[in-house]
């Protein structure tokens, strides 16, 4: 064991580690048997449900991320933490149903979340601002600019963790150091930091870092007196071994076991066959402590789904975080989900019961305003700029920026260019659209010698979650050219869709019309609820857009699929009439329909990550 192992010991501490390496709760030997399951990616009104089905499961541990971002979306405004973001009150409720609770608090979590869990407000910053030169600020490291900051939200946030801790009679037992840092960084001294910052605001319980089972992410993610966990989808004993060579007497968690995967738009539904799961969980179980990622995963409610990106090409996760978890979306209960309480030994009688659904039935769109004008309805104008202006630029953390040029095309075919675009967009030329680009590209159009109306809608996927672009800006990034010269003088709107609400999609419906919108724009259907209860809501024929129900957005959908539908949770329904409202970018279909099964596209197999 390493000589400052007293950390990972710590006295006082419900979860200890043994002279001889065994993992102890209350001094007796213990395995845990954990699953993750994330506050912010299911109503709170369901919280108490899903964690039943935990505990239905056989676990005896709650795992959760806490996600900056979600609590502190924007700069200058304190942190939330009431209603969905009251995660003290997520985790007591898991206490309250016998559940151990570990906290992963970051302050980055990857996750598939939009830039990790990080606020954009930080990672636009550069380091100019806080006196140090013109260099951007790095984040997950030692910068005294990201570290500053971290400390003022862990002034916030880890004082209400602590005061849940066991020694203080709560259920957090455990707390986690970064995520998977080996797998980004070497910079050790960001770690140590971040573990004196834990300590100094009041976390006793164990400390641990969790990191993939290479040397490469082992090597770069551990501390020396903390436990160093690892996360995988098989392998366990490899893992084990690998683990030991570095760590001899240190006991062996799996952090996450990977027991299916995330899905990005444009490929196929990932799926992990039980039998598969189940091998590998007995293979882990057998060498120690597990948390399944994911035991329900939830949903990426709004637009905080992430993206990865892949040699330049940016791959948006998709708005459904199912992963194919034994607990499904909905709150079903899967053949996964049955194969694992038989092989964690659970045998009392299921506390949860199965999930209600609606009727389900059809009821017609009706189309009530242009996109365009929709979108400036609400849309935050700013000071003319030379070049289109990015979304760093206008201060917007996801959602749609508008902008608008009059440059001169000459006669005959001509080139519009895009040269830098993290995102997609939309192109029109004197109302009339002339394609749409994902990424740098160009379009041909046609110039008649004279100035044109040139518009750009452009639709920013979530920010990178994972890696080195990690805090990548979005939006429109380079100059916009028509052949070889650029097009300067720009009018520049920000559209928040995340903040918008009944009163912002009102504006939006009563803006009128575009002329040529060639089914684009806002449109809503209504429909009668006796009970509420669950549903799928299905949108055939329209092409790619989002959607809100009751003025709340439920999130993005996109005919490339594989998602082909979207959750709807019970409690944001309510007796009588209720409002679906659609913003279309694509072409428009002609109804809403509500399903009582989900459709989650085409599948493939999981693939082992490592």
């Amino acid at each position: 064991m390493a000589e400052n192992a007293a950390l990972i010991r710590a006295d006082g501490a419900l979860l200890r580690v043994t002279d001889n390496g065994v993992l102890t709760r209350a001094g007796v030997p213990h395995r845990i048997m954990s699953g993750s399951m994330h506050y912010f990616r299911v109503h709170p009104g369901q919280w108490r449900d899903r964690l039943r089905r935990l505990v239905d499961m056989g676990l005896n541990t709650l795992d959760t991320y806490v996600a900056w971002n979600f609590h502190q979306p924007q700069e200058g405004r304190p942190a939330t933490f009431d209603g969905w973001c009251d995660v003290e009150g997520f985790i007591g409720m898991a206490g309250e149903e016998g559940l151990d609770v570990i906290v992963r608090p970051g302050p980055y979590i990857c996750a598939e979340w939009s830039n990790g869990g990080l606020p954009s407000w930080l990672t636009r910053r550069t380091a100019s601002e806080n006196g140090v030169g013109r260099r951007p600020l790095v984040p997950r490291s030692s910068d005294p600019g990201f570290t500053r900051r971290v400390a003022r939200w862990f002034d916030d946030l880890i004082p209400r963790i602590a005061a849940l801790q066991a020694c203080h009679g709560g259920p957090v037992v455990a707390v986690q150091v970064e995520n998977e840092y080996g797998s980004y960084g070497d910079d050790a001294a960001y770690l140590t930091w971040l573990r004196t910052a834990l300590v100094e605001r009041g976390v006793t319980e164990l400390l641990f870092t969790a990191d993939g089972p290479t040397e490469l992410m082992l090597d770069g993610g551990t501390l020396d007196g903390t436990l160093a966990a690892v996360t995988l989808g098989s392998g366990a004993r490899a893992a084990r071994e690998l683990q030991q060579s570095r760590r001899p007497g240190e006991p062996f968690l799996a952090a996450e076991f990977w027991d299916g995967w995330f899905d990005h738009w444009g490929e196929k539904h990932h799926v992990r066959s039980a039998d598969s799961a189940s091998a590998a969980l007995s293979e882990i179980l057998d060498a120690g402590s597990v948390s399944i990622y994911m035991a329900h995963g939830g949903t990426n409610f709004g637009l905080w789904a992430g993206s990865n990106e892949d040699n330049g090409k940016i791959q948006p996760t998709v708005t459904s975080y199912d992963s194919d978890a034994p607990i499904a979306e909905d709150g079903r209960l899967t053949p996964k989900f049955h194969a694992f309480r038989e092989l964690l030994g659970a045998t009392g009688p299921l506390l949860s019961t199965e999930p209600r659904f609606l009727p389900e039935t059809s009821v017609p769109l009706t189309p009530a305003a242009g996109l365009l004008p929709g979108l400036m309805a609400n849309g935050i104008p700013t000071p003319r700029t030379p070049a289109p202006a990015s979304f760093e630029q206008l201060r917007l953390d996801a959602g749609i920026s508008v902008h608008r040029a009059r440059p001169v095309l000459p006669h005959g075919p001509v080139t519009l260019r895009i040269t830098d675009l993290a995102d997609r967009a939309v192109v029109f030329v004197d109302g009339e659209r002339v394609g749409a680009l994902e990424g740098p590209g160009q379009i041909t159009v046609e110039g008649h010698g004279r100035r044109v109306d040139l518009l750009l809608i452009v639709e920013a996927y979530g920010r990178i979650n994972y890696g080195p672009l990690l805090g990548a800006p979005k939006g429109l990034l380079g100059p916009v050219m028509v052949e070889r010269r650029m097009i300067h003088g720009w009018w520049n709107r920000a559209v928040p869709l995340q903040d918008w609400g009944d009163l912002e999609l009102a504006r939006a419906m009563a803006a009128g019309d575009d002329v040529n919108n060639e089914g684009t724009g806002f449109a809503t259907a209504s429909w009668s609820v006796e009970e509420p209860a669950d549903t799928h809501l299905m949108l055939p024929g329209s092409g790619r857009g989002y959607c809100w129900i009751n003025g709340f957005l439920l999130g993005r959908y996109d005919e490339r699929g594989p998602q082909c539908s979207l959750y709807c949770p019970a409690p944001l329904l309510h007796p009588g009439s209720n409002t679906v409202t659609v913003l279309e970018t694509e072409h428009l279909g002609d109804s809403v329909e509500m399903r009582q099964h989900p459709d989650l596209g085409p599948t493939e197999e999981y693939i082992e990550q490592f």
